[in-house]
């Protein structure tokens, strides 16, 4: 029997150690000699925000909630399918509304009690309830009611509506222990206590976190997942400069680089010990404008700006990398690829800006961007320039991720510009659609302003439609309608960037949340 394992840090402690800095540069060899024996050690510019996974978001919290909790499926392969997890099996009803999955007997909880289907029942309730982190992905889909544990082992599904990513979206719904958090309730149903403990199944239990700097996960002693390879755990090594990541890779200070920079790309290709991974991916990249406060409430200063932007500079800096043509990636279901887009025209641009209130521009917007990300710097100064054309001002301020969340609470808080990379978690237009463009999500980072009642109507009948071809017409009519409000500068689509070690094996590219890396099927050599 495992013992439970809870790591508590006070919020007193969360404070000193955001505050505390770190040589990156000269990382690793203290805690190659932790004697754990083969540490991964994975370079990000991304901190974790919280271990609740009901709450938390962002591809670092996906990368902890993957190998720290389980699902009832995963994700794997390329083109990625549902793959079993805590669920061993299932079956679906023909009209696609009654789901019934028989869970692993094998699975335990850290805490050494087996995963049962009251577990999996109280999860997804939970999730509904708190209406945070991914559970938009279930909105209006699974109901509270309509989770059902047939036994100790079987969990029935009966969906409000069908919905045809259904299987697709259960990979970001992680199942809790539900005795150890109804242990910690608190007045918040556990929030506070899951900001910083876990009440997982996953392969690997949280060792140590120095905020800012780095979490080690251990790997669970007798862990129930088949498959595994041979770490004895992974470091989530905070490492803010791209640069930086990337000489830690070349060196061997660390075995894989997710934020790496086109040109990054092009410096490993010839570095010895090292494989490069450029994949496509359903991964965009768009500037979100503020439609709810400030001067870009206003379509024809939203419109002034997407005209007045340099789209090739724009391209160009990203390198392995395609312009968008509006809101949903190329090739997906629906996509439109003759969509009537905004492109640099200074003409056009002053024409929308003389319907605005400051018809001669004169006015200074504001841009955030993740500190360290030079990505996003250079795409901050090009649209400094852009916006010189039709004089406005642009201040730039870079920010460390947990910072830029916050600001998304609120239109108030929320800057003028803000740039946004989604990833898809699943193949699916609603993936895109929902998270980015429905008023649901107002308040978080992937949408934290936009609300149109008419693109919510489209978008909640695009998850409810099964039929292909009524799907791709109402997405046709969502895109036209999006570009139409013009709420985003739509950037570009980027090949997914990853810098491995060549003593990184087992690994296999899946194009869905790849930089969330899933470390338990690797070894290193």
């Amino acid at each position: 029997m495992k013992t439970s394992s809870h790591l508590t840090i006070s919020r007193r402690g969360l404070l000193a150690m955001a505050g505390a800095g770190l040589a990156t540069a000269t990382l690793p060899g203290a805690l190659f000699a932790q004697g754990s024996g083969n540490i991964l050690v994975i370079a990000s510019g991304q901190d974790i925000p919280n271990f609740d996974p009901h709450t938390a978001t962002g591809y670092s919290a996906s990368f902890f909630m993957r190998n720290v909790y389980d699902p009832l499926v995963r994700v794997a392969g390329n083109p990625p399918e549902a793959v079993p997890a805590l669920a061993e099996s299932w079956e679906v009803s023909e009209d696609g509304k009654t789901y019934v999955f028989k869970l692993n007997g094998n699975a335990r909880f850290h805490s050494g009690a087996p995963v049962t289907s009251e577990d999996v029942v109280y999860s997804f309730q939970r999730a509904l309830s708190l209406a945070k982190g991914n559970s938009w992905m279930i909105r209006d889909i699974v109901t509270a009611e309509g989770v059902k544990a047939l036994d100790a082992t079987t969990v029935e599904f009966t969906l409000a509506t069908p919905f045809a990513a259904f299987l697709q979206v259960l990979p970001w719904i992680f199942i809790v222990e539900k005795a150890v958090v109804e242990a910690n309730l608190g007045a918040d149903m556990g929030q506070t206590w899951l900001l910083t403990n876990t009440a997982g199944s996953g392969p690997f239990q949280v060792a140590r976190v120095e905020v800012g700097t780095l979490y080690h996960l251990a790997r669970v002693a007798d862990a129930w997942q088949p498959g595994g390879g041979n770490l004895g755990g992974v470091i989530w090594q905070i490492v803010r400069e791209t640069a930086t990541q990337r000489l830690l890779l070349q060196r061997g200070e660390a075995h894989i680089a997710v934020d790496l920079t086109s040109e990054d790309m092009d410096s490993l290709a010839d570095a010895p010990g090292v494989v490069r991974v450029l994949e496509p991916e359903y991964r965009t990249f768009s500037i979100k404008m503020n439609t709810k406060n400030g001067p870009l409430t206003d379509p024809n200063m939203r419109k002034a700006i997407s005209h007045a932007t340099n789209y090739q500079a724009i391209v160009d800096a990203a390198g392995y990398a395609n312009l968008m043509t509006g809101p949903l990636p190329d090739g997906i279901l629906g996509h439109n690829p003759d969509l009537g887009v905004y492109r640099m025209d200074l003409d056009k641009a002053k024409e929308y800006l003389a319907k605005t209130a400051t018809p001669e521009g004169g006015i200074t917007l504001k841009m955030v961007h993740v500190s360290g990300l030079e990505q996003q710097r250079r795409w901050a100064l090009i649209m400094l320039d852009s916006l010189k054309q039709i004089n406005i001002d642009l201040e730039i301020q870079p920010l460390k991720w947990p910072d830029m969340v916050a600001a998304c609470a609120s239109p108030e808080t929320f800057p003028d510009l803000f740039p946004v990379y989604q990833t898809a978690n699943y193949g699916d237009p609603d993936n895109i659609a929902f998270a980015a463009y429905h008023s649901s999500r107002n308040g978080g980072w992937q949408n934290a302003v936009y609300s149109n009642p008419e693109v919510d109507a489209l978008i909640e009948a695009g998850r409810a439609e099964i039929d292909p071809e009524k799907r791709k017409a109402i997405y046709q009519a969502f895109q036209e309608m999006v570009v139409a409000d013009a709420p985003d500068i739509f950037g570009v689509l980027e090949k997914r960037r990853l810098g491995l070690r060549d003593s990184v094996k087992n690994y296999n590219f899946t194009p869905v949340a790849s930089n969330a890396i899933e470390a338990w099927p690797l070894s290193l050599s």
